[in-house]
């Protein structure tokens, strides 16, 4: 649907459309010198810049002589409008729309419409100016050596953001819109000449394959467009950090910025980067190696202790040293429940604990975790309810998984599926769910990509940033698959970082 030539028209039939609606503003007045000049300024109270509208377009388009202005042209509306957006206004971007559609979709994100009695035809000017929160640590990255800044809910800060540290004419950002209601802008990042066009043509056609009324937050998307959508493993990374961006960016990977939240999507994900922290690049190599070798040692444990303990001390007895154990059989004594229900029962307790420990304020959160972890624990042991070792296991499960937190769902679920059958089959039920584990995960695929890649192939290049992390000038070459260039830097630079 288009404008109409008259203004009056365009008004009634616009405050129609917004009727209930007091936050959008329409305000109309006269040019100073020609009457004939009739105008009609409208935004969205709240998100524009009130004195960039007053100053910079209501008072120039009050007080500018057209005619004084196109002394070598005749006065028509083409030229009106041409003049405003060239000569007499100079704030934003500036454009000219038939449309109602698309003028309003501009207004509703913070653009200023000015409609012209006889011209039909809407100038749409940007003066946005919404309250932003301040760019401050990530609360879910938080870093010792490194930057402090993290993305906020903007997405055009976010860009910026990326921008400085990728500071390259090869960076591109696509925007686009998805939410039939909500027209939430998208963008997808990338570094022309390092992302692969497949994974991009592929991600492109997900992205507009989406139909949904709205997007508020980044997860919405993820759902629509990963691969394997019911897997409790992540195809798609997501983060808060731009560092973390900048240096996926750079290894040839693409990412997906929403407006609204500051978590960005980073795709593709593979089963290795849970184990990998930005802060492991910024750090001494040895100790960076060291850490994701405790990751890997905790993935190990939050996984398997619990199945471990239940199959040893129920089947395999002979395993253990006689007098641990008939110090773990002193310990059950007066115990009325089975040990795998015990350990149910303390592993549930345990993810409660957790998760109301992240979802109170954060005082009364770290007081819960000590009433419920030391207070109820010894309580629970001195009433018999629950054996001594067995809060053990479950701390050392419990603390384990905090080593990795973006697997806490992974561990939920996979521990109690290997505990379960441990309970039946003893440790060759758990010997069965490691090896569907291990077929499931090399299953798996992320645009395209083997999710165990860089772990299934074993060899001098690719161990360089797997459980270990070594120097900068030994990791010449980018991860395999991912990206379309695989060179980091020359052999010469990689000679000269070496001496």
């Amino acid at each position: 649907m288009n404008f109409s030539n008259s203004l009056m028209q365009n008004i009634i039939m616009l405050k129609e459309v917004f009727k209930n609606d007091d936050t959008i503003k329409f305000r109309e007045f006269d040019n100073k010198y020609s009457k004939a000049l009739k105008y009609c300024v409208i935004y969205a109270d709240g998100m524009i810049n009130k004195q960039i509208v007053d100053e910079y377009i209501i008072e120039k388009l009050m007080n500018t002589n057209f005619e004084d202005i196109n002394t070598q042209q005749t006065l028509s509306p083409q030229n009106i409008l041409d003049t405003i957006i060239k000569r007499v206004i100079i704030v934003g971007e500036g454009k000219k729309s038939k449309d109602i559609d698309e003028a309003l979709k501009d207004m509703l994100y913070g653009d200023t419409i000015i409609l012209i009695d006889g011209i039909p035809e809407a100038l749409a000017f940007d003066t946005k100016g919404w309250p932003v929160r301040a760019i401050a640590e990530p609360p879910s990255e938080k870093v010792v050596r490194g930057s402090r800044e993290g993305f906020t809910e903007s997405i055009m800060s976010n860009t910026t953001l990326i921008r400085r540290r990728v500071r390259n004419k090869d960076l591109k950002f696509d925007f686009m819109e998805i939410g039939t209601r909500t027209k939430t802008k998208v963008a997808v990042c990338y570094i022309e000449g390092l992302a692969k066009e497949e994974i991009l043509k592929e991600l492109r056609t997900r992205l507009q394959n989406i139909d949904i009324d709205g997007v508020i937050e980044s997860e919405y998307i993820e759902e629509y467009i990963k691969d394997a959508p019911l897997s409790l493993f992540k195809t798609i990374g997501n983060t808060e950090s731009p560092d973390v961006v900048a240096g996926k960016l750079l290894e040839g990977r693409i990412a997906v910025l929403c407006d609204g939240t500051p978590f960005v999507l980073t795709l593709p994900y593979i089963f290795l980067e849970y184990f990998q922290i930005y802060e492991d690049y910024f750090n001494n190599y040895i100790y960076s190696s060291f850490n994701r070798m405790m990751r890997f040692l905790a993935f190990f444990l939050g996984v398997s202790v619990p199945a471990l303990y239940i199959a040893v001390t129920t089947y395999h007895q002979e395993l253990i040293q006689t007098s641990l154990l008939l110090s773990i059989y002193a310990s059950r004594l007066g115990i009325p429940f089975p040990i795998v229900v015990e350990a149910i029962v303390m592993l549930i307790g345990f993810d409660i604990l957790r998760e109301a420990g992240t979802r109170l304020p954060q005082p009364i959160g770290q007081a819960v975790s000590i009433v419920g972890a030391l207070i109820l624990g010894d309580a629970a042991v001195n009433a018999r309810i629950i054996s001594a070792p067995m809060v053990i296991i479950v701390a050392i499960t419990g603390i384990s998984s905090f080593l990795i937190p973006k697997m806490l769902g992974v561990f939920m679920v996979v521990r109690l599926i290997f505990l379960i059958l441990a309970s039946l089959l003893g440790l060759y039920g758990y010997m069965f769910g490691i090896i569907g584990l291990f077929i499931y995960l090399v299953s798996l695929r992320s645009f395209g990509i083997p999710y165990m890649t860089s772990m299934a192939n074993i060899s001098s290049e690719t161990v360089r940033d797997t459980t270990i992390r070594v120097p900068w000038w030994l990791m010449n070459y980018r991860p395999k698959l991912i990206p379309k260039q695989r060179r980091r830097q020359s052999k010469i630079k990689g000679q000269k970082g070496r001496s």
